[in-house]
């Protein structure tokens, strides 16, 4: 194993102007309080993995990401794997490092990691819904987990659902970087692929409100559309990508009814890109999303 890499200050550097979120709070001293509004700017913060402080922060992340079937998997101790290996990828915080992470991005060597109950269970579960995913593209997916001949790196990534897009291309580039430092360093992270693991939805008709339901025209399902909007840009450079129904999904979406009388239907989401396109997808999603100055 080579020498361990320290770079929170220059995480810092890359985020501490860089992506702002305004929130405004009614001015209730105001007569026109609809109108005046208080903007606060919020500086967002990138910081290595810390035992001490993340376990928590991870997990709960890593259970909003695998949704329904987030109990399928031994949350624990995938949070603990992340965590020892805090050289690659980021927490994405507010004000202190002893925060709990509002965003986290990781890559894990599936090949390295196979014999490791987390990753196993990662890999059993990724290859079922890779052949179940209706991109023929997705279907080789279990024999690079298993041939040793390919590389998988499995990428993990998710924040709040109110945090600002801007904040995600900096935790990329930042990780492009770490992964060239340790493959100079001679670590396991010469990948031939990327698996990018993420989440999407639809919307549908729900089925609270019946009668008033009836009075209106029914809708057809709504396309598909992700939490993370930079999904639709990375997915342009994949070999594969598609979704796929959670294990443990309910029969009604309505537990996560949004605007109005629509429901939304989570799905899984993954994406494999070649290594040799990987750079050049993360400058895409750069491009599109940017970072507010």
């Amino acid at each position: 194993m080579g020498k361990k890499r320290s770079r929170e200050e220059a995480q810092k550097e890359v985020v501490q102007n860089d992506p702002t979120v305004d929130k405004m709070d009614e001015d209730s001293d105001s007569s026109d309080s609809d109108e005046d509004m208080d903007i606060i700017n919020v500086d967002f913060e990138l910081f290595n993995y810390d035992k001490d402080i993340d376990f928590h922060g991870v997990k709960t992340l890593l259970r909003q990401l695998f949704d329904a079937d987030a109990q399928l998997f031994d949350l624990s101790g995938l949070s603990d794997m992340i965590i020892e290996q805090n050289t690659i990828g980021s927490t994405c915080k507010v004000d202190d490092k002893a925060n709990d992470a509002y965003a986290f991005l990781t890559v894990l060597n599936a090949w390295e990691h196979r014999e490791k109950k987390p990753v196993a269970q990662l890999i059993e579960y990724l290859s079922d819904k890779a052949v179940k995913a209706g991109d023929s593209s997705l279907s080789v997916l279990p024999e690079l987990f298993t041939s040793g001949k390919a590389q998988v790196g499995i990428v993990l990534s998710e924040r709040l659902i109110n945090m600002p897009a801007e904040v995600i291309p900096p935790m990329w580039n930042m990780m492009i970087e770490e992964i060239q430092d340790a493959v100079d360093d001679k670590e396991p992270y010469e990948f031939t692929h990327y698996l990018v693991v993420s989440r999407a939805y639809v919307e549908i008709e729900s089925s609270l409100d019946q009668e008033e339901q009836k009075r209106k025209r029914l809708r057809d399902e709504k396309g598909l559309q992700y939490f993370h909007p930079e999904d639709d840009e990375m997915r342009k450079h994949a070999v594969g990508a598609g979704t796929y129904t959670f294990t443990k999904e309910g029969d009604s979406a309505d537990s996560k009814r949004a605007f109005q009388e629509l429901g939304v239907k989570s799905q899984g989401f993954m994406m494999l890109i070649e290594a040799g396109k990987f750079k050049q997808a993360v400058k895409a999603i750069g491009d599109c999303i940017g970072a507010a100055n």
